[in-house]
């Protein structure tokens, strides 16, 4: 395997510690308009289908249809086609929840996506598998809730709670910009309260180059048990999203 900076930062190239790494733990990724993060999704997405056949992802999609991930992973020289066939990849289209039929509020909200995820991983669990619930879009939760922030964060910390009752690794993607005013800010900082390992992608201070998109901060909380200290690991480095991958450099290294 071909490790780079953000699986190292992440703990992905510990295959020896479990069959997927991230099992038990809560990753939240941040990003903001000027620079997206969704090729970490992507990256831990195909990463979980190569840690082996007794891994499997539950992935709400409330940003994009299966067409659009399906595409972009197959670049990726993964096929979430066959994953899907194979029962490794549970797709839950959201968008229809933001869509509420000729105007009327989702009477619903967010207690039939409970059900959803309470069922499969129920199923995924007796079948041994390793299971990741992976959220493309936490910002469109608030609209499939109907702007409820409590439903929101009900949501999330049910996910949250299945990282320790049944060992699901659980990553989200939420927008850092549109939490910084108003009521909604309560959102994002509690998810960043609970994170396990925060990823956060940001433009470089210096303004846009042509071969650095972006800089990554990631963030991992690890508990020494020695004394009970509580140590945090933090990686800096720079980024370039390719067609079918992405580089990862320190600051000054890429020629």
């Amino acid at each position: 395997m071909d490790w780079n900076l953000l699986d190292e930062a992440l703990g992905l190239h510990h295959t020896h510690a479990k069959p997927w790494p991230l099992c038990g733990r809560f990753v939240l990724v941040e990003d903001c308009v000027d620079t997206s993060a969704a090729f970490v999704l992507h990256h831990i997405l195909k990463r979980s289908f190569s840690s082996g056949p007794s891994s499997a992802v539950l992935f709400l999609a409330f940003s994009h249809p299966f067409s659009h991930y399906d595409r972009v992973l197959r670049k990726l020289g993964c096929n979430l086609a066959a994953q899907r066939d194979n029962g490794r990849f549970l797709f839950l289209d959201m968008l229809m929840l933001q869509c509420p039929d000729e105007g009327k509020p989702n009477q619903d909200g967010l207690a039939s996506v409970f059900e959803q995820i309470e069922r499969v991983i129920a199923a995924l669990h007796e079948d041994k598998k390793f299971i990741s619930i992976i959220i493309d879009d936490i910002s469109f939760l608030e609209v499939a809730a109907n702007g409820s922030s409590s439903d929101v964060l009900n949501l999330l910390h049910y996910c949250h709670t299945l990282t320790s009752e049944y060992g699901c690794a659980f990553i989200a993607l939420g927008h850092k910009d549109i939490y910084l005013n108003g009521d909604n800010a309560a959102v994002i900082l509690e998810m960043e309260y609970y994170a396990d390992i925060l990823v956060r992608a940001e433009p470089l201070s210096t303004g846009l180059a042509k071969d650095v998109h972006g800089q990554l901060m990631v963030s991992d909380k690890e508990t020494q048990h020695q004394h009970g200290i509580s140590a945090i690991k933090t990686h800096n480095f720079h980024f370039k999203v390719k067609e079918n991958g992405i580089e990862c450099f320190y600051p000054g290294t890429k020629i």
